[in-house]
């Protein structure tokens, strides 16, 4: 199971008991945020898109959407998101759980300007029932993100 993983990810900083599981849904920004007790915007949503044979993924705020633009700009490429058939096998969790934690090799992270306006976010972590609360550098550092952008509009 994919929440296992990232688990078992978290060990190797003694974080393991900050996965939060819900007997509820949390596969959506709103669910998410209803089992959280938190706004939307606080949800740190990982959007998975296509890239050649691979895949790249994206954190953004669970208010902010990706401006197609900005998005062609960044990554030289047009912003299509992958087949919900493809997530699991190119990212390594299924939709409603993906997260940026215990990801296949190969694929890129890059984290949304719009969750740096926040103290900490709720990221999933492998599973439609699970999050983990974190600072944006705690993001970084785990997600192992290449790099901050700005693709997203709406959340300013």
């Amino acid at each position: 199971m994919a929440i296992e993983k990232v688990k078992e990810f978290f060990a190797q900083f003694g974080r393991e008991a900050d996965v939060l599981e819900f007997e509820v849904s949390s596969a959506t920004v709103e669910l998410a945020a209803l089992a959280l007790g938190v706004e939307g915007k606080r949800i740190a949503k990982t959007m998975s898109f296509a890239k050649d044979d691979t895949c790249i993924l994206v954190v953004a705020a669970g208010d902010a959407r990706v401006d197609n633009a900005k998005f062609k700009h960044t990554f030289g490429m047009k912003a299509k998101m992958l087949a919900f058939d493809d997530v699991e096998p190119l990212v390594g969790h299924a939709v409603g759980g993906v997260c940026p934690f215990a990801i296949n090799d190969g694929v890129e992270v890059f984290l949304d300007e719009s969750l740096k306006r926040f103290d900490t976010v709720f990221p999933a972590c492998g599973s439609s029932n699970s999050a983990i609360e974190l600072t944006c550098e705690e993001l970084e550092k785990y997600s192992a993100a290449k790099a901050w952008v700005d693709v997203c509009k709406n959340w300013e």
